[in-house]
């Protein structure tokens, strides 16, 4: 049996708990499927199950052997698909996860783009605003907002995260325009809600820096409700271009403190695509981040 093999069988076995189980699924019979464990057990010179007459459980040994044979695995079937994709169109699956914001707000037209570009690809993309590892093979790549400086993976910088602050053309006709950060103080503020967040804003220009005390009117960890509040005239709102940048094409919101820099730190300095380094020469990938740039570069963000 060979090694390419005997990983195959093993993680059967381990995730389907049963020998039989394992065999009927890789089409060998019982005895074949114990034999070979047996003789990888032996080449090991350790136990990769405690089996009893009633159950079967991995051993330390085993849970460790699965998590790298599941990587070797993983890892032979992208080299396949990346040297089948030198002679012919990309096929296959790409997994992709990013944060919830960047659906509506460009991801929506690069997921369709990238479909019609690529007809036998196939996309799946989950959004979400909790930590992905991408070490453990879920997913292909990441869309990121921030820094990334994790070994074992590539973080490729796509735009900066320029923040802008907007209110609605009726909010600022109803209380005036702020012309300095100190103004602020005057105004309704809504502030989205996280653990790295400083209730504060903080503003800069000239190599002067300004804050705002105090919380906002409304406070939210739903950036969606915050905008809606924002387009019905409730208060001033601090955006990413990249979402922000329809509303103002459309008149629905205007920026202010435009001449003043908008400390992003907590939002994250730049849009970043993440992959692992072994991913680096995936062809499916980059077409997928070349997407992504069309779509910021049409926001007017590149």
């Amino acid at each position: 049996m060979d090694k390419l093999s005997g990983l195959n069988l093993f993680v059967a076995c381990a995730e389907t708990g049963s020998f039989s189980r394992a065999a009927e699924q890789l089409s060998k019979s019982p005895s074949a499927v114990t034999k070979a464990i047996g003789q990888l057990e032996a080449t090991l010179g350790t136990r990769l199950f405690e089996r009893t007459t009633r159950s079967m459980a991995l051993t330390e040994a085993g849970h460790l052997y699965l998590e790298r044979a599941r990587e070797v695995l993983s890892r032979m079937h992208e080299i396949h698909e990346e040297i089948g994709q030198l002679q012919q169109s990309m096929r296959g699956t790409l997994r992709v996860t990013a944060p919830v914001a960047f659906g509506a707000a460009f991801l929506n037209e690069v997921c369709t783009s990238f479909l019609d570009a690529h007809p036998n690809m196939r996309l799946q993309v989950d959004l979400s605003d909790a930590y992905v590892d991408l070490l453990d093979g879920r997913y292909d790549l990441a869309l990121r907002l921030g820094h990334c400086d994790l070994p074992g993976l590539i973080a490729r910088p796509l735009a900066h995260n320029r923040i802008v602050i907007c209110a609605s053309a009726g909010y600022l006709a109803r209380r005036g325009r702020p012309e300095r950060p100190a103004d602020l103080a005057a105004h309704d503020r809504l502030n989205y809600r996280h653990p790295a967040l400083d209730t504060r804003w903080w503003l800069e220009r000239d190599g002067q820096r300004y804050s705002t005390p105090g919380c906002g009117r409304l406070v939210s960890d739903n950036h969606d409700l915050l905008v809606a509040a924002c387009l019905k005239g409730h208060g001033l709102l601090p955006f990413p271009l990249w979402g922000a940048q329809p509303y103002l094409s459309s008149g629905q919101l205007c920026s202010v403190l435009d001449d003043y820099y908008f400390d992003p730190d907590a939002f994250g300095l730049r849009i970043l695509a993440v992959y692992p380094s072994h991913r680096r020469a995936t062809r499916k990938i980059h077409a997928f981040i070349e997407q992504v740039e069309q779509a910021l570069r049409g926001l007017g963000i590149l």
